[in-house]
């Protein structure tokens, strides 16, 4: 892990972008993963992804809106969110550490325009700039998106998340789904979704 921490660091040293004010943005080094939805619901869902996954994208942008309204918003299903880096790695660390940079509060509502906008970002070719210009959205300044992505302790923290997947939780590929321990990998359909949901529910 040694080296993909040094490739990350250089990766988001490469995206980063020309300073401007001095202020400071939010955390990116929690070692926690992300989570919407009651903390007692019966039902919990895992979710691995990159925010550099076109399959992830289709799924976030196409079925995880009425997932989350039918089942997180009605407090049925707990959701928690971690993250893995798949190709471009660059792009997915910057990604996530600009999602957590923009604070807790903000945290998905970046994360959804970076897969809303990952396919324009992708054609343009221009990976610092599509993230700079959902930071600059989200509130934060070109210097707090600049120091955001090149915050090395953060790059750690988010190496130990994805490691910590990799090898305790036993996903290689994105999207993965683990609903109360029963592992489904690949897009889900929302009618897949709700059969394994109606199952963790007995």
């Amino acid at each position: 892990m040694a080296t993909l921490r040094r490739s990350l660091l250089i990766a988001a040293v490469v995206l980063a972008v020309g300073a401007c004010n001095k202020t400071g943005g939010g955390s990116a080094d929690s070692s926690e993963a992300m989570t919407m939805g009651s903390a007692n619901a019966k039902v919990v869902m895992n979710e691995y992804a990159s925010a550099s996954c076109p399959h992830c994208a289709e799924f976030n942008n196409t079925v995880f809106p009425e997932f989350k309204k039918k089942y997180i918003d009605t407090g049925k299903v707990k959701y928690v969110f971690h993250e893995f880096l798949t190709p471009p790695v660059q792009f997915a660390a910057a990604g996530f550490l600009t999602a957590r940079c923009a604070g807790p509060g903000k945290y998905f509502d970046v994360l959804d325009a970076i897969f809303r906008a990952q396919e324009n970002i992708y054609k343009s070719g221009d990976l610092g700039g599509g993230l700079l210009r959902i930071a600059q959205s989200s509130g934060m300044t070109e210097k707090q998106f600049t120091d955001c992505i090149s915050d090395e302790k953060a790059l750690n923290a988010l190496n130990a998340r994805v490691e910590k997947a990799s090898t305790k939780d036993g996903v290689q590929s994105t999207p993965t789904f683990i609903i109360n321990g029963t592992k489904l990998e690949g897009e889900q359909t929302m009618a897949q979704l709700d059969a394994a949901v109606a199952a963790a529910s007995k």
